[in-house]
Order: C-alpha cells, then structure tokens, then sequence
C-alpha cells in the first residue's frame, strides 16, 4: 500500500528545514506527518534511499596508558542549559567523516586528531538519529588526540567548554549530568574499554 502522497517544503533555512508529508495510515487513511531535515528537498533519504552520513560523531582517546576521553560540555538553545556529549559536527561538500572529524575537533577543542581505521567497519557506517522526527544519518569516527597548544575556533552560536575526562569523572557525568544519548552510549563504551587495547571493542 502506499504510504505517500506528496511532500511539501514548510520552511527555507540554509541549516535546517521542516516538511509536511501527505501520508496515509495502515487502512489506507489519509494524515499529515512532520519531518525536519537538512537535506534539500531532491535529496531527502525517502525519496534517494541512500544512506550518506550528514554528520560525525567523534569518540577521540588521549595517548596515555590510561587514555581519558574527550567530551565537551555545550550549550544548547532547545533545552536553554549544558548538555554532555562527544565532539560532533557535519560533513561538509567534499569531505570524509574521517577529515570531517579532523576539522571539527580542531573548531570545537583546539586538540589534534588522528583517525583509526582498524576492527569491523560496521561500527563506522551511517545509523540514524532519530528516524520518527529526521532523515538525518550520522556515523562515528574513532580516533586519538594530542594537544598542540592550538586555540579552538568556535563559531559565536557555540559556547562549548573541553573535557578529558577519565573513567571515574564519566561515571559521574553520566550518574548526574545532562547528556545527549549517542553521547551517553558511546561514554557506556569507553568505561569497558581496555588500558591495554583501547579500541579493542571495534574488533568485535
């Protein structure tokens, strides 16, 4: 049965933009659906079915025998408060997730950022974010960081402060602190980690 009818584009915003399907229910009904997306309208994944990431999520480990983890504390327009989370950003025209990641950290930590390519790469393909209300795909890049003394580029929208936090400061955070779920997830993960093989898991 076909589920829809039409798309119309509600609004016009270089970021993001909000969509009315004309769509019909299970018995045939017809009902108005909401999406947001960032994809302009001759792109959105319903029509393309492609799985291209919009975006990265970055899991980045200092080079330290006991490696601390990278996260940032941001604020957020939605929930007027601070939310935990790992650096993240988007892929721009030409770019990889995995130089995505380079320039994003850089923006959001100042910190330096060396990809890892190793283990199963189902762990870095395209999953969505939250399909009822989004098309948007993201992906994570794993990785390590070194400081440089280099200077974070923010843009005046983002009030972002760094964290390398090890394993007692995550439980914490995660015990007690807004967090967003991929972040939260991703944080679960490192708290398994080995010393020895911190990227272990993606052998998996």
């Amino acid at each position: 049965m076909k589920k829809i009818d039409a798309v119309q584009k509600l609004t016009d915003n270089p970021h993001l933009n909000l969509y009315h399907i004309d769509a019909r229910d299970t018995k045939g009904n017809p009902f108005d659906y909401y999406f947001a997306s960032r994809n302009p309208q001759e792109k959105l994944k319903l029509s393309t079915g492609t799985l291209d990431a919009e975006g990265i999520v970055i899991y980045a480990l200092t080079r330290e025998p006991a490696a601390r983890l990278v996260l940032i504390r941001e604020y957020r327009y939605p929930l007027d408060a601070e939310v935990y989370a790992l650096p993240a950003g988007l892929v721009d025209p030409g770019e990889t997730p995995g130089t995505a990641a380079v320039r994003e950290m850089k923006e959001e930590t100042g910190l330096v950022f060396s990809e890892y390519t190793g283990g199963n790469a189902c762990f870095r393909r395209p999953f969505f974010l939250g399909p009822g209300f989004t098309d948007e795909t993201s992906c994570t890049v794993y990785g390590t960081v070194e400081d440089t003394k280099g200077r974070a580029v923010c843009e005046s929208t983002e009030q972002i402060q760094v964290l390398l936090a090890d394993k007692a400061q995550v439980r914490r955070i995660l015990s007690e602190e807004r967090v967003s779920l991929r972040g939260a997830y991703l944080m679960m993960q490192y708290l398994r980690t080995e010393d020895e093989r911190p990227f272990g898991f993606l052998e998996v």
